[in-house]
């Protein structure tokens, strides 16, 4: 393994082995020996990774002579990760001590990460598609009660990665996942501005582990399209940093996601499906917030912020009850009403805090600017990028109206109390004014409005 990975690993604080090469399957007995010795193994897949991967894996877990337990095989049309499946697995290991092996991606290391965890045991996992950067990430994302919830558990004690998998993985989940990397781009940024406000101060070696290598991991859209494995390697790789960067960053997921994932984390509290009725997959949604989010720190970089007039912000700047009252307004009538008032409430400043906000902003300006622009890619080149690896780059691509995803942007601010782009566009009175250039003429998605008859 190089640097990056060695370095991620010695600061994990629960993943303790990886294996990330062409041919890394071959190594999952011995990992699994290492690790767990005599204990027994049982192998979680659906009907599609079993094939790919769980299949082998349990006949070298045998000819190793490793105690097994018949395999587990989610077979279910259309399935995602919701509660019935934790509680399926529950039940499955209340009956046994045997370590879960995961195959999968997504859904199955979700399940079997919360249901491990329910049962008080560590799992490993062999990954089978680059598609998103939990696998290392401590939580699991499943749906209950018709709400997507990140649920508090560990991660995999171990991950075996074999780039002759993963490469020849179906390409809309490389898509997704190469796109859920790119939001690594915008979420530093955000962490840069949250740093430079003071609110939330970088901590450099999680930064380090998510952001070093990622504009190269990033480089080759068409390469990762392909399945071409010197590509499929760098992209892996960049998603499994995201994951143990939050494991060095045990207050949050700061270091992965900023308000690029805040847009995500709506549409699947709002339980949105596309015309098929199929839910968009995570990074195919985080694909359009790293967009908006890349857009308006265009914006931002093209502003005279020397010259902002700090107090006419101040003065416009509503007080907390205001504030309150107008996100139960625009919550009134989902499943989380008091949401945007909690989040709201844990992020507001007064007038005076404001005021001290922005002056420390504008005092820092020179050098944050020279940050930021090491950190972004253009929205443009994002864009290009975005569309050849295959991912969404309009609202439509996803069966979204672009109406609902500029309704989307006030609505995002204020669901997490992480401070973005967002929070600064709000506090220096350039939201709306991002808002409307965005979906303008000068925009990436404008809203083109019928002509007016005399």
């Amino acid at each position: 393994m190089n640097k990056r990975l060695n370095l991620a690993l010695e600061k994990a604080t629960q993943t303790k082995a990886l294996v990330l090469r062409q041919g890394a399957i071959n190594e999952t007995a011995r990992v699994f020996r290492e690790l767990f010795p005599d204990e027994r193994a049982v192998v979680i897949a659906d009907k599609t990774t079993f094939a790919v991967a769980g299949k082998a894996v349990d006949a070298m877990l045998h000819q190793e002579g490793i105690s097994v337990d018949a395999p587990v095989i989610l077979d279910y049309p259309d399935m995602h990760a919701e509660w019935k499946y934790v509680e399926l697995l529950d039940e499955v290991f209340s009956k046994s001590n045997a370590i879960p092996i995961a195959v999968g991606s997504g859904t199955i290391n979700d399940l079997t990460k919360l249901s491990s965890y329910h049962n008080n045991r560590h799992y490993m996992v062999v990954a089978t598609a680059a598609s998103m950067d939990g696998y290392v990430a401590f939580g699991a994302s499943i749906t209950k009660d018709g709400c997507k919830t990140t649920f508090p558990c560990t991660a995999p004690i171990a991950v075996v990665a074999d780039i002759d998998i993963i490469s020849k993985a179906p390409a809309d989940m490389t898509a997704s996942g190469y796109a859920d990397l790119f939001a690594k781009v915008p979420a530093g940024a955000d962490w840069i501005i949250a740093d430079a406000i003071g609110i939330e101060p970088i901590d450099p070696v999680p930064f380090a582990i998510a952001q070093d290598g990622l504009h190269d991991a990033l480089s080759n859209p068409e390469g990762d399209r392909e399945g071409r494995p010197e590509e499929i390697s760098k992209l892996m790789e960049g998603l499994l940093l995201g994951g143990f960067a939050m494991q060095a960053y045990p207050k949050s997921s700061r270091p992965a996601s900023g308000a690029d994932h805040q847009f995500s984390h709506l549409l699947n509290m709002q339980h949105y499906v596309m015309p098929n009725g199929k839910a968009p997959s995570h990074g195919f949604q985080v694909a359009l917030g790293t967009l908006a989010s890349l857009f308006f720190y265009r914006e931002l970089l093209n502003a005279d912020i020397e010259k902002l007039d700090t107090e006419a912000c101040v003065r416009e700047w509503p007080d907390l009850e205001v504030q309150e009252q107008e996100a139960i307004r625009m919550f009134h009538g989902t499943d989380f009403p008091m949401l945007g008032a909690t989040e709201v409430k844990a992020k507001y400043v007064d007038r005076e805090g404001l005021r001290r906000e922005l002056t420390t902003f504008k005092s820092k300006w020179p050098e944050t600017r020279r940050r930021l622009e090491r950190q972004i890619i253009p929205v443009e080149e994002a864009m290009q990028r975005l569309r050849l690896v295959g991912a969404p780059t309009l609202p439509e691509d996803i069966g979204l109206s672009r109406q609902r995803m500029r309704d989307s942007i006030l609505l995002a601010q204020k669901i997490r109390r992480r401070y973005t782009i967002l929070d600064l566009g709000l506090r220096m009175c350039m939201l709306d004014k991002w808002t409307d250039a965005l979906f303008g003429r000068e925009g990436i998605w404008e809203i083109k409005r019928p002509p007016i008859n005399h």
